[in-house]
């Protein structure tokens, strides 16, 4: 997913209510961007990191520019805008990047499923053969007692949303489907992903449960630079 037009560069100075980011230019102009984020971004946005933003053309936005990007102490260049990861990964599908999700001649988005009225973020289908359900999750904390270790977790908060797609992944496989929860790492100093169960135990519990009961779990990292993020390899899920 390349960004057109290119982005342009700026240093953090805070990220606050969840959706809003304060930037600095060069010049010491300041300015409010648009966080597309609810997670805590833990290690991600700092203060005096690199922010990279986006500016949109739609005259009636409130904030017409948009955080994408952040670069930390490390030199890791991570994407913050949790919409990516959908757009890359099914990108990746569609260029059969993804070994695991080849051989499927239809993709559809955002699909309603399941007894507690999810979407499912793409529904995989052929004629012969199992539907395949892909439930994506951005992965963008690195451990921060050993940041060298590329150690990555997700969820970075407590998520009841991501335990009721668990839920509904396992009802998938029982009703003898594929189901599939593919980690797009958005982040350059991620290596491994493990669930964080010092974050959210019950949702470390679910995934144990799912996996047990069929559920996939795939794991692609993202190559990023200034003005694209590519998934481009397949890397550890360690349980």
């Amino acid at each position: 997913m390349k960004y057109t037009p290119a982005l342009q560069s700026a240093t953090l100075i805070k990220r606050y209510k969840r959706f809003l980011a304060d930037l600095k230019l060069g010049d010491g102009a300041k300015f409010t961007a648009h966080c597309a984020n609810t997670g805590k971004m833990t290690g991600c946005a700092e203060p005096g990191f690199t922010a990279f933003y986006s500016t949109s053309d739609n005259v009636k936005r409130k904030y017409p520019h948009s955080l994408e990007l952040t670069q930390n102490d490390l030199g890791h260049l991570i994407c913050v805008n949790t919409a990516v990861a959908n757009k890359v990964v099914e990108e990746a599908i569609n260029h059969n990047v993804i070994n695991e999700l080849t051989g499927y001649e239809q993709l559809q988005s955002e699909v309603k499923y399941g007894s507690e009225n999810s979407r499912i973020d793409f529904l995989l289908t052929s004629p012969n053969t199992k539907n395949c359900y892909v439930e994506v999750k951005s992965v963008t904390l690195l451990s921060q007692d050993e940041p060298h270790s590329g150690q990555g977790y997700f969820p970075d908060a407590q998520t009841l949303r991501g335990q009721k797609h668990l839920r509904e992944l396992i009802e998938v496989v029982e009703q003898g489907h594929r189901a599939v929860l593919l980690f797009a790492v958005l982040h350059e100093g991620i290596n491994a992903v493990s669930a964080a169960a010092h974050i959210d135990e019950k949702y470390a519990q679910l995934l144990q449960k799912a996996i047990a009961s069929g559920v996939e779990v795939v794991v692609y990292k993202a190559l990023i630079c200034e003005n694209e993020v590519v998934l481009h390899k397949k890397i550890a899920f360690i349980q």
